[in-house]
Parts: structure tokens; sequence; C-alpha cells
């Protein structure tokens, strides 16, 4: 599960999410070799010729794209997360954005409403939280059935709490 909830004290919980990240190292090599392969596939035609070598630099200019995108992208999730805490006096979210910028939101618990959209939302099972004069969104990296699961457990922890 992409999300962990950590039950301190009767008054007091904890939840973090996370992005489910789903290639592995293996995975990752994998990829590029397929992809290397399937690049150099079309060069069999031009072996011994001249347009190899005219080729050959854009063939590798988009190995690095890919092999660049997919770093990237693992980097960028592996700092993506969200941490929610709870307890009888306050909510506090915190988003830790990929590139270093932090999102912060508070509430008093006894005032937030929990929202889950199951249809006409941004996308199916739409999870926010309404207080304190703003509206979140929570867990937009989980797939619909992790946020229709994180709604049910939410909804349990803040009935504590109240």
């Amino acid at each position: 599960m992409p999300y962990h909830m950590t039950q301190e004290t009767p008054a007091q919980a904890r939840i973090d999410l996370t992005p489910n990240r789903s290639l592995g190292p293996r995975g990752f090599v994998w990829f590029i070799a397929l992809t290397a392969g399937f690049l150099l596939l079309p060069l069999i035609a031009v072996l011994g010729t001249v347009v190899l070598w005219g080729l050959l630099p854009f063939l590798g200019a988009a190995l690095w794209g890919v092999w660049y995108a997919l770093t990237r992208n693992n980097a960028d999730q592996a700092r993506l997360r969200e941490e929610l805490t709870l307890n009888r006096d306050r909510l506090h979210l915190t988003r830790h954005q990929p590139r270093g910028h932090t999102l912060t939101w508070e509430a008093n618990p006894y005032w937030v409403r929990l929202t889950l959209l199951d249809k006409g939302g941004p996308v199916e099972n739409y999870l926010t939280l309404s207080g304190g004069g703003r509206e979140v969104e929570l867990g937009a990296f989980l797939s619909p059935e992790e946020r229709a699961q994180l709604h049910d457990d939410l909804t349990r922890a803040l009935a504590r709490l109240r």
C-alpha cells in the first residue's frame, strides 16, 4: 500500500503517503536494453554505409532522452510524499514536492470535512480535505482504489478524534 497509517496514541495518528514506484532497477535495465535494441534494429539496413554514422547520433540522443526521463521521474517520485498528522487539536498536512518545495495546510479536525467524489471530479475518487478556509487534495498520486481505501481509513481516524 502506498500509504502507511500509524496510530501513535488513541488521540493521535499519522499517515504517510508515497507514490507507487513500479519500475525497479532491474526493470530499468531491461527497459533501456530493449529500447536500445529496438532503436538499433533499423540500422541493420544501413550497416557498412556512411548513412549509419549520420543516424547513430540521433539514435543515441533518443536513447539518452529515454534514460534521462526515466531517471528524472524515479528521482521525483522518491522525493514526493505527503504526511498527515492528526490529533485532537490540529490536523496538519505537509506535501513535499519533487523540486524541494514544501506545502502545508492546517485545520481543526472537528471542522474538517473529508470528501470523496466518485464521479465528476478531475479524477475518479477525487479525495479532498476542507477546513480552515481552504480545500486541499489528498493523495493525488494514488490509484482510485487506494484513494477510496484512504477515505475509509481517514474517516475512522477522524471519528476517533472527535
